[in-house]
């Protein structure tokens, strides 16, 4: 029997798995989508995230930073934010003495870095291109007695959770306290390749498995959140020239503008607008698409007679989620499947990592993982901690997309007031920038 069973292998279940490794559990990762190998010669992916110095501490720690760095990355040193140019922000690492502010990295690189690093553990199992068809809480008993053609029977029944069901979230702790002990996991995977399913017991079933979470719904954990009136859309751009290591964005009424700068003359912009004009600017071929961008976005992507190509794009929605609950009976939720987040301010995926760390730490401290103490500490020291900080994030962010997505003129006024505050803050403006990249 393993003692966790990660159902989704992407970033976040993939970076969990390697600290579990780490201390020595033995630890299964079921992940549908294998990623494609890199090669040199490959253009950039869609999909992109700005990794804060705190994940990348972590990535460094768990032994699959040096994977990233024999793929590629960029490192930037400069962050801008405007509305008015004559109102503008400029963060700087070496206003706060350090090489970088953070790194852009495609999301699959750092998917495969992470699995690079895993094949060096014996004590984890990873499982490609099948898919779960059934969960179900079993006795301990009864998982004793299972053979792999054995049918177990559920202690629990699965219930879907609707997007606003808080009903679920704790009636009587869901009697978690006093049932957890004797209870396992048995995962059934359809395969894609082989006619019959195979069983996997588990101590603990791990959901790494995004918004959408099969695991989150397996245990009948409710969520609350909304989706938000804007879409956005990812572009890639190669440029004709080198840019600076910058990244900026710019605060609009219809919604943000934002240029992520990617190795090479690569770069990704970012475009926030109603779901109906994004799906026009989606159906324009690469020369209207190109004049639409010139026009919307800011003097900055073309200064210095800069020009630029379109490599891809590709729109997707904006929607806030939380669990609410991250631990329920043999259950663990983390990354998105416990939330997701506006990511106005790239720290999505940084908040899955910061997910990685408070687990492990708990992991680390060798309880019985069957026991009640370790269900306790996972309640106290990793769901209690985590929720509150994940929510912060999420009104954070929320303030910030309303402060700056509206033409009010009053609003439009304090928020400029605040980026010339913010520009003058000195001592101010550091430590929110320490906190910003995860040094505080």
């Amino acid at each position: 029997m393993y003692d966790f069973c990660i159902n989704g292998g992407g970033m976040v279940g993939a970076a969990l798995a390697l600290g579990l490794a780490q201390q020595n559990y033995r630890v299964v990762v079921i992940e549908p989508n294998q990623p494609h190998a890199f090669e040199v010669e490959q253009g950039p992916d869609l999909r992109v995230s700005a990794i804060s110095e705190a994940s990348v501490t972590l990535l460094k720690a768990l032994g699959a930073w040096t994977n990233i760095e024999k793929m590629r990355l960029k490192p930037y040193v400069g962050l801008s934010v405007w509305d008015d140019p004559k109102h503008r922000t400029d963060f700087t690492a070496k206003s706060i003495d350090v090489p970088q502010l953070g790194y852009f990295v495609e999301n699959r690189l750092l998917q495969l870095a992470c699995h690079e690093a895993l094949v060096q553990h014996e004590n984890v199992r990873v499982i490609f291109n099948d898919k779960i068809d059934n969960i179900a809480l079993i006795s301990e008993s009864a998982s004793s007695n299972l053979t792999p053609s054995a049918k177990p029977t559920p202690s629990s029944k699965p219930t879907p959770s609707s997007k606003t069901d808080k009903n679920s979230s704790s009636n009587e702790e869901h009697s978690s306290e006093t049932s957890t002990q004797e209870q396992s996991v048995c995962i059934t995977l359809s395969s894609v390749t082989e006619s019959s399913n195979t069983q996997i017991h588990a101590k603990w079933l791990i959901g790494a498995d995004g918004a959408k979470s099969q695991v989150r719904q397996f245990a009948g954990i409710g969520t609350s959140g909304w989706q938000y009136g804007q879409q956005a859309m990812g572009i890639t751009i190669k440029m004709a020239k080198e840019t600076q290591a910058i990244t900026w964005q710019q605060f609009t009424p219809t919604g943000p503008k934002a240029f992520l700068p990617m190795f090479e003359k690569y770069a990704s912009l970012v475009w926030y607008n109603s779901p109906e004009e994004l799906k026009r600017l989606k159906g324009l071929n690469s020369t209207q698409l190109k004049t639409e961008i010139i026009d919307a976005f800011p003097d900055e992507l073309t200064q210095n007679k800069n020009d630029f190509s379109i490599i891809g794009k590709a729109a997707f929605p904006l929607t806030r989620m939380h669990a609410s609950e991250y631990v329920r009976e043999r259950v663990i939720l983390i990354g998105d499947a416990a939330h997701t987040i506006n990511p106005l301010a790239g720290q999505g995926v940084n908040i899955g990592f910061r997910d990685v760390q408070a687990l492990l730490e708990v992991t680390a401290k060798r309880h019985d993982v069957t026991s009640q103490v370790f269900f306790k500490a996972l309640k106290n020291d990793y769901e209690k901690p985590r929720k509150r900080d994940n929510l912060l994030m999420m009104s954070a962010m929320d303030g910030f997309y309303t402060l700056f997505s509206n033409d009010i003129a009053p609003i439009k006024w304090i928020r400029n007031q605040l980026l010339s505050v913010a520009e003058r803050a000195g001592p101010i403006k550091k430590e929110v920038l320490k906190y910003a990249i995860g040094m505080r």
